[in-house]
């Protein structure tokens, strides 16, 4: 039976260049889903844990997806942006992802994580399949929740950054699913699997 793999890939967003790493699935086309790593400036990148394991899961789930680093992280063109230009990159990793003959353009997904969780709530439409956000610092900055499409958040009951508490709140929201892992915290060190495992059964599930 063939196996999932990945390759190396750059794309454009705007004038700059970026680069990511595509996880395909055994067979082809299929569904796409772009993630976003957590803060450059405090080391965050397409190699993060929890991004490598999310494709992972996604991959093995039947997905194509796609990790990228944000503008001025690893060998991405640019520089850090605050969010902004962030945000164009994540639209740009959409469309770039729309566009392989590896995916079925019409089945699209995003996710995110800590800061990437910020920046896909930002850039998330309608026009998604769904949307899965993983410890979104809720703590420190308004989410905003008008997506128009599906949207499960997943946070740790130990992080201290994203209090689960201001999660459950967001649960009362249309469309919005939330799960909270008790013993987790915001790296997520030790429970990859388990994230991978929600993050993927999600994704199954909403693109059926």
């Amino acid at each position: 039976m063939a196996q999932a793999v990945s390759r190396s890939l750059t794309f454009p967003s705007g004038a700059l260049v970026l680069e990511g790493a595509l996880h395909l699935p055994a067979a082809t086309p299929a569904p796409g889903v772009a993630v976003c790593h957590p803060h450059p400036q405090y080391g965050g990148d397409m190699d993060n844990n929890v991004v490598v394991a999310v494709c992972d899961a996604l991959a093995a789930r039947g997905f194509a997806a796609l990790r990228f680093n944000f503008r001025g992280a690893g060998a991405s063109e640019g520089a850090f942006d605050g969010g902004k230009g962030e945000r164009d990159d994540a639209l740009a990793a959409l469309a770039h992802l729309a566009s392989l003959a590896e995916v079925d353009a019409k089945r699209i997904g995003l996710a995110g994580y800590s800061f990437g969780a910020m920046v896909a709530a930002e850039a998330a439409s309608g026009d998604l399949r769904a949307l899965a956000l993983v410890s979104p610092p809720v703590a420190s900055a308004d989410l905003r929740i008008a997506w128009g499409c599906p949207a499960l958040l997943l946070g740790g009951g130990e992080d201290a950054l994203v209090p689960a508490d201001r999660l459950a709140i967001i649960a009362g929201a249309p469309g919005v699913e939330v799960r909270v892992f008790d013993g987790a915290d915001h790296s997520w060190w030790g429970f990859e699997e388990e994230l991978g495992d929600a993050v993927g059964e999600f994704f199954a599930r909403h693109f059926r």
